[in-house]
């Protein structure tokens, strides 16, 4: 009987260090930042949006999932001032673009994690603005106590395509690159 215990307490201790229960680390949406950088013929815009949540899950120290929810709102350019700051910002806000009346969230949410290197992880997620889904795939970069990313966005998959040279052919150098850029740190 004795025998019995100790194997089965064995069994307990072996399941119990193979196990590794998730932990999910919430962002500091505060602390956090998504800045942005989209580019045209003539030049280049960028700028900020804030997180209104998110949050890494660990398997020990591998991501094992995520999920996040963006204030479009908060979309602003830091590149500009004044009277053109304000059009610029009515105008990524307005249905052209983001249509934040009618969309005032877009949502990442981690579908597929793997391994890259040590704290590097190949994510893919379904990335969701203006009520449209469509994946993404970016690499994460983790410490104890931040991640970071950065990659980009066709915002064509959301129907985004006001000055698209790929759908107005005629536009010239009035064209606005289909991709912009997401530079994501997050802090826990």
């Amino acid at each position: 009987m004795k025998n019995l215990k100790s194997i089965a307490l064995a069994l307990v201790v072996a399941f119990a260090t193979v196990s590794v229960s998730a932990q999910t680390k919430k962002i500091d949406a505060a602390k956090s930042s998504i800045n942005w950088l989209g580019k045209k013929v003539t030049g280049q815009h960028n700028g900020t949006v804030n997180f209104k949540d998110g949050a890494l899950v660990f398997k020990g120290k591998k991501v094992a999932g995520g999920n996040f929810t963006v204030d479009m709102t908060s979309l602003t350019a830091t590149d500009l001032t004044g009277e053109w700051l304000g059009k610029l910002n009515g105008h990524l806000k307005a249905d052209d673009f983001f249509g934040t009346d009618k969309f005032p969230t877009a949502k990442l949410v981690f579908k597929k994690v793997a391994v890259k290197s040590a704290n590097v992880f190949t994510v893919t997620a379904d990335l969701t603005i203006k009520g449209i889904t469509s994946p993404v795939t970016f690499d994460l970069a983790t410490t104890a106590n931040a991640a970071s990313t950065k990659f980009m966005v066709d915002r064509t998959k959301y129907d985004i395509k006001y000055g698209s040279g790929t759908f107005f052919t005629s536009i010239g150098d009035k064209a606005i690159a289909d991709e912009f850029e997401l530079d994501v740190n997050l802090k826990f």
